[in-house]
């Protein structure tokens, strides 16, 4: 690929350079922001992420232990939805809770509740103990999670905001690398608990850096009115497309996740006409990109949903073991978080650009050369050729990431709405993946008894949803949109 510094006409997403530094011959290093100056508070914002999206797949390691402990299984599919609902919820009063506590009061706010949440998973004595503390974390954890980008704002040199917004979305992929994993060994030893109490000690150690690391501005001088309505809309949709994941019957699933479409439609119908959003204004405005890039992050994260069915996979056509089956899964993570360490580097706005179209291309071939690869049965060298190719589509998520993160950032010039539009990447990132998971499962549905089929439905179908990121990026670039 090769940058050049050729300009078109029209407004652009990315930014003016800082003029603290020409980017075209200076990018920033990390070292910089790992640096003594900038350290503490980059650690904490990647923290913040990294305690959600392990606790994404850590409980659902755990489950199976804790079920035989204190009983009910029937219950056992409200764990992963009612913690995606409360994460979505907190996503979404961030700014809110940012115009009350300001930057070093809401983190204090996310990791306090969080470890609430943990205690209470740890000590619950019955099932709906235990998911009433998987409330408290997935509230905590959303707050978290939405804070991060919002507070880098303040929290570091605009020059910076790419290679942070590339440490903090790479902790999602080491989540979903590290949750099976972590919760998978506290399970093997039977102590189930000691795991909640781990991500609890991890909540009380940042929350204590945090009034040394983090600035205390962001307050607002006015209280900022809550979206009801937009929250009840959103609330709705997310939790239709969480029971729909876990339905039996393909046409019940079907139906759900058509129900959580009308009511995403809905929520933005209704957040055109009000004043009181969780988006910013300018997402809605007449040729303004804003929505497109939220749109490309969307269906970037929708692709990762194939992480859930992989091991499956891998066990059922190749007959892996579990452990070994859970860490082919995490490959696709692994191609995520690694390059976009190296794609955060990229300043000049030609390859930003082209880094924001290319990744959805890349993750689509990924998961259409992997669909085209299973086999029944497959032998164990066949399915180490799933590796690569699951590190290629990792990879398209991490080439555009970081820079869609920073071009939503930077969309609004309104400081407010600057905040407003970051925090809603969390938003976006985490509907996405309850949407992801819940057309996964009806995918691998269509295939009945036939696993091969299940696994060509899923791959083949989520590389031409993907492939539509392609599309909305080149809109959100094209000459007449504007950042709002």
């Amino acid at each position: 690929m090769t940058a050049d510094n050729s300009e078109l006409p029209g407004p652009r997403l990315t930014p003016d350079p800082d003029p603290d530094s020409d980017p075209a011959t200076a990018p920033p290093r990390w070292r910089e922001l790992l640096g003594p100056e900038h350290r503490g508070a980059a650690l904490v914002l990647a923290a913040g992420v990294l305690v959600g999206a392990v606790n994404i797949y850590l409980a659902s390691s755990l489950l199976p232990t804790a079920v035989a402990e204190i009983g009910g299984e029937s219950l056992y599919a409200w764990n992963m939805t009612l913690y995606l609902v409360a994460m979505v919820i907190a996503t979404m009063l961030v700014s809110r809770c940012l115009a009350r506590a300001g930057g070093a009061g809401a983190y204090l706010t996310g990791f306090a509740v969080f470890l609430v949440g943990s205690l209470a998973c740890a000590v619950s004595p019955t099932m709906p103990v235990l998911l009433l503390g998987r409330c408290l974390q997935g509230l905590g954890a959303g707050l978290l999670s939405g804070l991060g980008f919002a507070v880098i704002r303040s929290a570091l040199p605009r020059r910076l905001w790419t290679r942070g917004n590339a440490l903090m979305s790479a902790m999602y992929g080491v989540g979903n690398f590290a949750g099976p994993a972590l919760g998978g060994l506290f399970a093997q030893f039977g102590s189930w608990r000691g795991a909640f109490v781990l991500m609890a000690a991890v909540a009380a150690v940042c929350g204590a850096a945090v009034p040394r690391v983090l600035p205390r501005g962001e307050r607002g001088g006015v209280a900022v009115p809550v979206p009801v309505v937009s929250l009840v809309l959103v609330t709705a949709a997310t939790t239709a497309v969480s029971v729909s994941g876990v339905l039996p019957d393909t046409r019940a699933r079907a139906a759900g996740i058509a129900a959580a479409l009308l009511l995403v439609v809905g929520f933005a119908a209704h957040e055109r006409r009000s004043e009181r959003r969780v988006f910013p204004g300018a997402t809605y405005q007449e040729g303004a990109a804003l929505k497109w890039v939220y749109l490309t992050l969307g269906l970037l994260a929708f692709g990762v949903a194939v992480e859930s069915f992989v091991p499956l996979f891998g066990q059922r056509l190749a007959g892996l073991p579990p452990l070994a089956a859970g860490f082919l899964g995490a490959a696709l993570s692994l191609g995520w978080s690694l390059t976009q360490m190296g794609s955060s580097s990229a300043v000049r706005e030609h390859t930003v650009r082209r880094l924001r179209t290319l990744g959805p291309v890349v993750l689509a071939l990924g998961l259409l050369v992997l669909g085209l690869l299973q086999r029944a049965p497959a032998s164990l060298w066949w399915v180490v050729s799933w590796v690569p190719v699951l590190g290629v589509a990792g990879a398209g998520i991490g080439m555009a990431y970081p820079h869609l993160s920073v071009a939503a950032m930077t969309a609004a010039k309104d400081p407010e709405e600057g905040r407003q539009a970051a925090a809603a990447i969390a938003t976006v990132t985490t509907m996405s993946t309850a949407f992801g998971t819940a057309v996964a499962g009806v995918l691998v549905s269509l295939g009945g008894r036939s696993m091969l089929d299940s696994a060509r439905w899923l791959l083949l179908g989520f590389a031409a949803l993907c492939a539509l990121g392609a599309f909305t990026a080149r809109a959100a670039d094209r000459p007449g949109h504007h950042p709002g």
